[in-house]
């Protein structure tokens, strides 16, 4: 009998006192054709999480993280992996049969390819999320050289990266721990010269109300938060400083906006500490995202 191929996708999930609704997501994981190895990183749980995962799957490599580090869980566990292209799932987030392998055939294709943003599919029924069709007609339009239309965005659990490239540019920032934390990362890959781009072959499930567990609380605080952070990270500081006065003119008729400043505030002093802007060309498409008059394919825009 032959041996089975290498894997060339591995899958990175995230988790933390969410233990019924993780093992449904590593049951999903285990079951795909491509057979992916499973790294589940366990950000501080208190629920029994890591002992039912290993109980359960034995052959799923589970990182106690004994705290919670928030997206730089992912980073943790794709540094673990050694399959040159990582997939991350939420706990309750999983991949469609076939759609890691064709990823890797993707990347395999493209070297320029640092992260493909998938489809997402939600609930039960399969609804399209709604992001989905913002990425199709993502305003940076489309490289003829590249499997999709450019994009900074993307939803972490219908991710698939390049590994090296998302290691070399040091994965999610730490800064922002959780909430809209995938923009900084798309800047911070298109900084380095990686493409970004959304493919709708790609299929990602999505079922927050799957299992018993509630959603978690403060997500639009923590958009906002850091929304506003990397901003400060990143941009001018005209740029920045404008978005601050946006966010607390909104605050005033707004406690989860004012709520979002504070919180900005008391993390900007490290936010600002590791601060470098972007190449011009890159905040020249941040900035066509803003400006619809001024938006030009990302291909288009020669690196300065």
């Amino acid at each position: 009998m032959s041996a089975r191929p290498a894997p060339r996708v591995g899958v990175v999930v995230i988790t933390r006192n969410r233990r019924r609704s993780l093992l449904r997501t590593v049951d999903a994981l285990v079951r795909l054709p491509e057979r992916p190895p499973v790294v589940v990183v366990d950000n501080g749980s208190s629920d029994g999480t890591a002992a039912a995962v290993r109980e359960r799957h034995p052959r799923v490599r589970v990182l106690a993280a004994g705290r919670n580090m928030g997206a730089v869980g992912r980073t943790y566990g794709a540094a673990a992996l050694d399959t040159p292209y990582v997939a991350f799932s939420d706990d309750d987030s999983w991949w469609e049969p076939g759609s890691l392998a064709r990823a890797a055939d993707l990347f395999d294709a493209h070297p320029r390819l640092g992260l493909l943003a998938a489809r997402t599919l939600v609930g039960p029924s399969g609804a399209p999320d709604p992001l989905n069709a913002e990425l199709a007609r993502s305003p940076l339009g489309r490289d003829p050289g590249l499997p999709g239309p450019s994009v900074l965005g993307f939803l972490a659990c219908a991710a698939v990266l390049r590994r090296r490239a998302y290691l070399a540019v040091g994965g999610f920032h730490p800064v922002l721990h959780f909430g809209a934390e995938e923009s900084l990362l798309a800047m911070d890959l298109a900084a380095a010269g990686w493409a970004v781009v959304h493919c709708a072959e790609l299929v990602a499930r999505h079922d927050p109300d799957g299992g018993t567990d509630r959603p978690r609380p403060g997500r639009t605080v923590r958009t906002r938060r850091n929304a506003l952070l990397t901003a400060w990270l990143r941009r001018p500081a005209g740029a920045a400083l404008a978005q601050t006065a946006r966010l607390a003119y909104d605050g005033l008729g707004d406690p989860a906006s004012r709520r979002a400043l504070a919180e900005a505030a008391r993390r900007l002093p490290a936010a600002l500490a590791r601060r470098h802007r972007l190449p011009a060309h890159v905040e020249h498409l941040v900035r066509s995202l803003e400006e619809p008059s001024t938006r030009l394919p990302a291909w288009q825009v020669e690196p300065g």
